[in-house]
């Protein structure tokens, strides 16, 4: 049973978000040897996403078993709660200061302000929204994100409609796809408009292709219709530019269109704190151990750049929890005074970290991006001050799954006197 009124005065670690990353960083805080920790959750409930996620594929990797969302974050949840780490649910937080002040208002406890020792955050991210796509047409009922459709569905019990188009093939909307097949609709297609799907390739088989669901690459919605309710969506083809092009007009009769259109870091809390974002990203800059700019604020997880797979929100977040704990016990490190700046080269988009500490180029480092397009039998390239370090083979790299170089042993201690690294992708 999870109990949302528990507090920590003057935390050492406080965490943002009780999502998966959350979670996972409380848990490595803890076990890193620092117990005065509180999470805060804004939900009712922890587990963030998870909670309606309820097909499996999680934790394969961390847990060496097929998860649903919710039996995945009950995972961690236990974990939590077997530790005695204190959170909150209800929690709404209004500020971040660079002072680490932290204030949030909840529902029982009333208006709360902790300074913390550090700072981790969590908060997710959000869907991008039809304001923010500018399809013209009607302002009819029927439209929604598809997360919110999933929400509806899954947790409490309603079917959107009958009748459904889906604009965009991220993942949470292939997998609504299949589950709007489950519940009785009809999914008339998903609409694409790179030539690409940018969801995992298993996503466009398991919920597409095992249904006989159309995919449209190069493909947009360009004309909503419909009065009060949804009737109808135009869709047209598009040129390399991503333009319509005139005369490839065609009609869908639908009642529900659901939006996958690309998630959104939330860094509101973020920008008042300080912290400088990524214009790749739209999440946080970071160094190799989660730091931002702002010495003591850690970023992990989807707030920080969106993921494929669960896991790799759950290992991310671990590592920000344990530098936060260390941040604790020694907080006048500060930031270190001397960086290796890590560029995009060409096709690599929103490399993590951005920046890694001198000192700490040692062991490995672990760099994450997303190709900016689909590469066939391709290599990854890491270029030291425009000198090639090190080349890594792949057959395929899509912009749907993200890619890792790792950086080890003699490698990793070259980089010491040099000054920029840039990753980039070289085509056979």
């Amino acid at each position: 049973m999870q109990n949302g009124s528990q507090t920590c005065e003057n935390p050492e670690v406080l965490i943002i978000g009780g999502g998966p990353a959350g979670l996972a960083a409380a848990i490595a805080a803890y076990d890193r040897g620092c117990r005065k920790i509180l999470l805060l959750e804004r939900e009712p409930r922890l587990g963030g996403i998870l909670q309606q996620c309820i097909h499996t594929g999680f934790g394969l990797q961390i847990f060496k078993d097929e998860l649903s969302g919710p039996e995945y974050a009950q995972r961690y949840i236990d974990q939590l709660e077997q530790r005695g780490i204190a959170y909150q649910c209800d929690t709404m937080v209004l500020e971040i200061s660079e002072q680490r002040l932290v204030t949030s208002v909840n529902p029982r406890l009333g208006l709360q302000r902790f300074q913390a020792g550090s700072v981790i955050l969590a908060m997710g991210c959000r869907e991008r929204s039809r304001g923010a796509l500018g399809i013209p047409g009607t302002r009819s009922a029927g439209i929604y994100s598809a997360g919110t459709a999933q929400r509806f569905v899954n947790l409490e019990g309603y079917v959107p409609g009958k009748k459904i188009v889906i604009l965009g093939s991220g993942d949470i909307g292939l997998i609504m796809a299949r589950r709007m097949v489950f519940s009785g609709a009809e999914v008339l297609a998903v609409v694409e408009i790179m030539p690409f799907s940018s969801g995992l390739k298993r996503n466009v088989v398991q919920c597409l292709d095992d249904f006989g669901i159309p995919l449209l690459l190069s493909h947009t919605v360009t004309e909503i219709k419909g009065r009060g309710r949804l009737s109808a969506v135009v869709v047209s083809q598009v040129d390399e530019r991503r333009r319509p092009i005139p005369g490839t007009e065609k009609e869908f009769d639908c009642d529900t269109l659901l939006l996958s259109v690309g998630l959104i870091p939330e860094n509101e809390l973020s920008r008042g704190a300080g912290v400088k974002l990524s214009v790749t990203t739209s999440g946080p800059l970071v160094d190799e151990r989660m730091q931002t700019n702002v010495p003591g604020i850690f970023a992990c997880g989807n707030v920080l750049h969106v993921h494929d797979l669960v896991d790799h929100v759950s290992e991310e977040a671990a590592l920000a929890g344990e530098a936060a704990a260390d941040y604790c016990r020694q907080p006048g490190l500060g930031l270190p005074e001397e960086f290796l700046l890590l560029e995009d080269g060409y096709g690599v988009r929103g490399t993590v970290p951005q920046r890694v500490a001198k000192q700490s180029l040692q062991g490995v480092l672990r760099l994450t991006f997303r190709p900016s397009q689909v590469f066939m039998n391709a290599a990854i390239l890491l270029e030291a001050d425009g000198v090639a370090l090190q080349e890594s083979r792949r057959r395929i790299l899509t912009p749907g799954e993200m890619a890792s170089i790792s950086i080890r042993g003699k490698q990793l201690a070259t980089l010491r006197d040099k000054k920029k690294l840039t990753i980039k992708i070289i085509e056979s």
